[in-house]
């Protein structure tokens, strides 16, 4: 067999999150990123999702190193799950990202002993193994020190952008390292990764400046106190929100766990400037509404968080006020729609003064739009292009884009956890596949929920939880408990117990096991709550001697 190299994604193809991508040549793996996904409304109870490693569990003793692209939860929060099953290998990543590695592994008890975390710049060269060689290269997203890949290999090279936006006016002023992509092009790409997320949006994502600017303005045309949400992982967004409350005069006050503690890692690590230093709220009593600029955790509407705790009148020690402002400086995550409006709504019911996306310019993505997808696709010239970071629509729409360009790739493949996707110099297909998906984490638990479970939760909430327990002895009798189905429906029980008491009297003489009585119990009262009532709960029929 020729020379070839296999990429096989264990998550973020056909999806937003837990993003992890192998790249196999013949005895040799390495991994990028390691990340989680959260819960969809079809999910109920679960924390978290992380991807399924089976692939990486069988063949651990080739595995030969980790490298992480940026500091984002899709892309880091998976590891702690993770590492801890796998062999110690070197993790590659920037100051920012591994300095919120090490917060994460600290929260989850893993020693730093245990990790071999080795830091690079975002323009290193690191050779791993015989047969890799992968230099890094900065690409702007909405957290700093964020990379994309040129895995040099036996057989050519491929480029892994990473997210990425091409912003030509960063926070930080470090703009995207194109001529690395420029230069791999020139010398030959046999394929292409590429971040899909905007390749439904035409033109170019604005940039963090203009966002600035607005969020600026607002800042200082409001009268009294100002209310600031964004992602506590966006440093650049933080890093102007702050500068903007000096500016206008305001003391910045930060309130949120995971704010708090971004900030502060950003500070440590010198990716954040504040001239004065950040009070808490108990320090407020001195100062004029005017004089107060809160940032805040809340940007998705998560129950607990600051800003849904203030719309719903839960913070112990603030409330909201008739004219605070209140900025939302974020998009919802697909999903999170709901939980966002009803804050939205319940803030203007308070006498707020509401701005949000895309209504106001408050929010721009991190990642590219169509023009900067295909200035990437123009720059790179591969011969072989695979969408990732996306769902099916953005992906399909990615494709289509690269067939638009003057010289398209050779082939595209729209491809899905778990495909084998092999690649020679001189074709691209899909080879086979192995075992991927979710793993969900639901409290402690690590992957004792699976998709069954979720299907009777589901159940349970749609229709609730009927419980009919039947006593054999002495003398057949029926008792019924419900939970979320039906309340003071006397007629209705009465009916169930008779139809239940019948099959469990038929059990008696006939002498059944107490797993057949429960059986026929079970089929019995299934087939009668669903005619009478049009319902489907869950039953859970318990047969006792």
């Amino acid at each position: 067999m020729s020379q070839h190299l296999d990429v096989i994604p264990l998550g973020g193809l056909g999806e937003i999150g837990k993003n992890m991508m192998c790249f196999r040549f013949e005895d040799e793996i390495i991994v990028v990123d390691g990340g989680l996904a959260f819960p969809d409304s079809n999910q109920p109870g679960i924390d978290l999702i992380i991807p399924k490693i089976d692939y990486l569990l069988e063949n651990a003793h080739l595995i030969k190193a980790f490298i992480i692209t940026h500091g984002h939860e899709d892309h880091i929060g998976g590891l702690p799950y993770v590492l801890p099953r796998l062999p110690k290998v070197p993790l590659y990543g920037a100051k920012l990202t591994l300095g919120l590695l090490r917060e994460k592994f600290s929260e989850f008890g893993i020693p730093s002993s245990d990790v071999d975390m080795r830091e690079i710049s975002t323009d290193a060269r690191i050779k791993i193994g015989e047969h890799f060689t992968v230099d890094m290269f900065l690409m702007t997203h909405s957290i700093p020190d964020n990379s994309g890949l040129i895995i040099h290999t036996p057989i050519g090279r491929v480029i892994h952008t990473g997210d990425f936006k091409l912003d030509q006016n960063p926070a930080d002023g470090k703009t995207s390292h194109l001529e690395k992509i420029s230069q791999a092009g020139a010398d030959g790409v046999l394929l292409l990764i590429s971040d899909s997320t905007n390749a439904e949006r035409v033109g170019l994502t604005p940039s963090e400046a203009d966002i600035a600017i607005e969020i600026d303005k607002l800042i200082s045309q409001a009268k009294g106190r100002v209310f600031v949400t964004t992602f506590a992982s966006h440093i650049h967004r933080v890093q102007n929100i702050i500068s903007s409350g000096e500016k206008n005069g305001r003391r910045v006050v930060m309130e949120g766990r995971s704010m708090l503690k971004y900030a502060q890692l950003a500070q440590e690590l010198g990716y954040l400037e504040l001239k004065d230093r950040l009070i808490s709220t108990d320090e407020l009593v001195d100062l004029q509404d005017s004089q107060a600029l809160f940032i805040c955790t809340g940007s998705q509407g998560q129950p607990m968080s600051v800003l849904s705790r203030l719309a719903f009148g839960n913070h112990a020690k603030l409330h909201i006020k008739p004219g605070d402002t209140i900025i939302l400086s974020s998009s919802p995550i697909p999903g999170n729609e709901e939980a966002v409006n009803a804050v939205i709504n319940r803030l203007y019911e308070l006498g707020a003064i509401v701005f949000y996306p895309p209504t106001y310019k408050v929010h721009a993505s991190g990642h590219g739009s169509q023009e900067e997808l295909k200035m990437i696709l123009n720059l790179a010239k591969p011969k072989f292009f695979l969408p990732f970071h996306g769902e099916a629509r953005q992906q399909t729409n990615h494709k289509r884009l690269a067939e638009s360009i003057p010289v398209p790739p050779k082939r595209t493949i729209i491809a899905k956890n778990g495909d084998v996707l092999r690649v020679t110099q001189d074709d691209f297909v899909l080879a086979g596949k192995v075992t991927a998906g979710a793993v969900y984490v639901d409290g402690l638990g690590v992957g004792d929920v699976t998709d069954d479970i979720l299907e009777d939760r589901q159940s349970m909430a749609g229709d609730g939880v009927l419980v009919v327990i039947g006593v054999m002895h002495p003398t057949p009798h029926i008792e019924i408990s419900s939970r979320g189905f039906v309340t003071h429906n006397n007629d209705l029980f009465d009916a169930i117990k008779e139809d239940a008491l019948t099959s469990l009297e038929r059990a008696s003489r006939e002498k059944r096991s107490l797993e057949n009585a429960r059986d026929d119990i079970y089929f019995a009262v299934r087939r009668f709550v669903r005619k009478a009532t049009g319902r489907n709960p869950v039953i859970i029929p318990v047969v006792v001697e």
